[in-house]
Parts: structure tokens; C-alpha cells; sequence
């Protein structure tokens, strides 16, 4: 779990244009929230690693996973929109009630 996360931090640094055109409208200064959920992502990934912090991490992997929740159904309403990637960002979203229930059995 913690190399998941801590690959999809960095992918926030390597490859921001990606997460900018999924990111909702109404999120403010995407490009700073990006740059927070790529470090907190980080974060998570090294608490996942230590025992002390593991139970903690793993709360706020929860709780990052219900954030970005809304930025799944967005990006899934793009790929209707534009007739492209349908099936795979459709399968995101019950992935992330399965990534929830994974973390949830760290706590």
C-alpha cells in the first residue's frame, strides 16, 4: 500500500497536467492542491512504512480517499463527455471503496 501512494505522490510532481485537467472546476488554486495531494500522498506512504504511524496513516488514507472522491466522479464525467477512457475511469470509483476497506484494516 505504501509503494501505491508513494507512487501516486510523485506522479503529482511528474506529471501535473494530468491531475490539473481531472481536477473540478471549483477547486481553488488547483495547482497548489495538487502540489498538497502529491506531498500528502508522500506523507501517507512513509507513515504506511512505520509501524507507530501506520494505524494514523492509514486514517488519512481514508480520509484523502474521500476527498478526492468528488475529482473520480469528475474525471468519469469528462471520459462521458469526450467518449474516452469510459470503462476505466468507471472502474476508479468502486476502486476506491476497495483502496478505503485496505487501509481501514491497518487502523
Amino acid at each position: 500500500m505504501a509503494l501505491f501512494y508513494l507512487f501516486a505522490g510523485l506522479s503529482h510532481f511528474k506529471n501535473p497536467k494530468f491531475f490539473l485537467k481531472i481536477t473540478p472546476k471549483w477547486v481553488y488554486r488547483p495547482k497548489a492542491v495538487n502540489v498538497l495531494i502529491g506531498f500528502i500522498e508522500i506523507v501517507l506512504a512513509i507513515g504506511l512504512v512505520i509501524n507507530q504511524t501506520r494505524s494514523l496513516a492509514s486514517v488519512g488514507v481514508i480520509v484523502l480517499l474521500v476527498v478526492v472522491f468528488p475529482a473520480n466522479i469528475y474525471h468519469f464525467q469528462l471520459s462521458l463527455k469526450n467518449k474516452r477512457n469510459i470503462l476505466l475511469t468507471f472502474l476508479r470509483l468502486p476502486i476506491q471503496l476497495f483502496l478505503i476497506y485496505w487501509a481501514y484494516l491497518f487502523i
